[in-house]
């Protein structure tokens, strides 16, 4: 039997940029990880949501564009993040903060409306349970990346280029 070198292999395990000398893409799943990550940083910090989304700066969407983004391709308005332990979550810590923080933030959407302005979002009584069960999510989720969680937010295009990056 022989082995391909890495060079001639179509795995290189090539890994992208290192935080805190921990890869950024080490999960089955990352590119999925990145995604919920980038949604419940920006549905957690309400000083990006009133200097950013309320102000209305371009390049990192909006309220609903941050709830697509934490359920688009897991699914998580539909079933457990339990199901994904192992592929984009760590543990079921991680599973069950992500879990409480969508409940949450979709009980929020679905009264409001999708297309509801920003505001309407900010001022609903339930946003700061919902923007606390998203940071205690995200803190979590970045501190097991080796990220600072307090960071600002990176824009959609940053999160795009991360993840085409490996």
């Amino acid at each position: 039997m022989t082995v391909q070198s890495s060079e001639k292999s179509s795995r290189r395990g090539r890994r992208s940029t290192k935080m805190d000398g921990m890869p950024l893409n080490d999960m089955p799943w990352w590119r999925w990880r990145s995604n919920v990550r980038s949604a419940l940083h920006m549905l957690s910090d309400p000083s990006f949501q009133q200097n950013v989304w309320l102000a209305g700066v371009d390049g990192y969407g909006d309220v609903t564009d941050a709830v697509y983004r934490l359920v688009e391709d897991t699914w998580l308005d539909n079933w457990s993040a339990e199901k994904y332990v192992g592929t984009i979550f760590r543990d079921s810590q991680e599973a069950a903060l992500v879990d409480t923080a969508v409940l949450r933030v979709l009980r929020i959407m679905h009264q409001v409306g999708p297309d509801a302005p920003v505001s309407a979002y900010l001022n609903d009584p339930g946003w700061p349970e919902a923007v606390r069960s998203a940071r205690d999510a995200h803190v979590r989720l970045a501190t097991s990346d080796g990220e600072d969680p307090d960071d600002a937010p990176r824009t959609l295009e940053v999160l795009r280029i991360m993840t085409r990056a490996a």
